[in-house]
């Protein structure tokens, strides 16, 4: 029997991206998508890539609407689900695709967001290395998950194992992540217009302002930082999707290159969409779009004693909507790999 599911924010890239996956799913029915202003419109019109779905119309996002199904997406802006989510019954999976269910810290929330503070939920990485084991184990049975920020995953997967391992030192962390302009959503915005990107590269939250820099230093601390410091600089570059995170850490004095190639290796040895590439080899965002894979690379700058991670993700895939679904799978008791590909497109 399958599922029955919900996408509220069904007419936005990361509601599309879900629905694209779910489609797919073979236990998962998708059953109501709503919106706000597409309310009332097909489905088709909104998303005419989503050919199998075309039978839905989408409705206003409201309690009634999203209640009486198995499992609810919400992929909303920040500040939009938190309201929602008393109303849900306890039994009802819901994923929270945007932030405001991903601190812990309340003092976070009001310096980097502002506006109500509704409380943490279950962090939606499976892989991500913490005390004991992955944040795997804390996400089955759980029926309230708050699915990533897709830059702060990435760089907590690219970082997390040389913590946990003990072979970096978290307290002069350094991220640089060339990032498509989807993961700003699809409203209009002036720097993300193709006029503005094509033909160039544009940083933005430069500074420590960046959202996704508390939602880092949590992971880490989960991974057994004391009090990781991160520099997080993020860059809009002329491709729809898609993030290569290039982060650098100190090495623990007397660390090796075998001791860093280890830790990563370790860490990921057998996770199924998490791969550490062999050592002179580097990802590309190509190898993983429609993927939901993490693909890094390492290596040793002995010059300057720090380790130096690439790490690639299609940041609407592995970066959101396929990790909501990872996480979905493993709360519900299905395989965790259900409806999700490793294989990337190409060209």
């Amino acid at each position: 029997m399958a599922f029955s599911v919900a996408v509220a924010g069904a007419s936005g890239y990361a509601g599309g991206e879900l629905l694209r996956l779910l489609a797919g799913h073979p236990d998962f029915e998708v059953r109501t998508v709503t919106a706000h202003s597409n309310a009332g419109q097909r489905l088709i019109d909104v998303q005419p890539h989503l050919r199998s779905l075309a039978h839905l119309t989408l409705v206003d996002t409201t309690p009634e609407t999203l209640a009486g199904h198995d499992a609810v997406f919400l992929a909303l802006p920040h500040g939009a689900s938190g309201a929602l989510t008393a109303h849900f019954s306890a039994d009802t999976l819901v994923v929270d695709c945007g932030a405001d269910h991903r601190l812990e810290s309340e003092s976070d929330w009001a310096a980097f967001y502002g506006g109500d503070y509704f409380g943490a939920w279950t962090y939606g990485v499976p892989e991500l290395p913490v005390a004991g084991g992955t944040q795997r184990s804390r996400l089955a049975g759980s029926r309230r998950i708050a699915a990533p920020g897709c830059n702060a995953s990435t760089v907590a997967l690219a970082l997390a194992p040389g913590i946990r391992a003990g072979v970096i030192e978290p307290g002069d962390l350094v991220a640089m992540l060339a990032v498509g302009p989807s993961g700003a959503g699809k409203s209009l915005k002036l720097p993300n217009l193709a006029s503005e990107i094509l033909g160039s590269a544009n940083p933005y939250a430069v500074g420590g302002v960046h959202r996704h820099i508390p939602e880092i230093q949590q992971s880490l601390r989960w991974a057994g930082a004391d009090q990781p410091t991160i520099s997080l600089t993020p860059v809009i570059v002329p491709m729809s999707r898609g993030i290569l995170c290039t982060a650098t850490a100190r090495l623990v004095p007397g660390t090796s290159t075998a001791d860093v190639r280890a830790a990563w290796e370790a860490a990921y040895a057998d996770e199924p969409f998490v791969h550490v590439l062999p050592e002179g080899r580097f990802p590309r965002t190509s190898d993983v779009l429609g993927a939901n894979t993490a693909l890094i690379g390492l290596a040793v700058d002995e010059a300057v004693g720090r380790v130096v991670t690439i790490t690639a993700v299609d940041n609407l895939t592995k970066g959101t909507a396929g990790a909501a679904i990872q996480c979905a799978n493993l709360a519900l008791g299905l395989p965790e790999t259900t409806g999700l590909s490793t294989n990337g497109v190409a060209p």
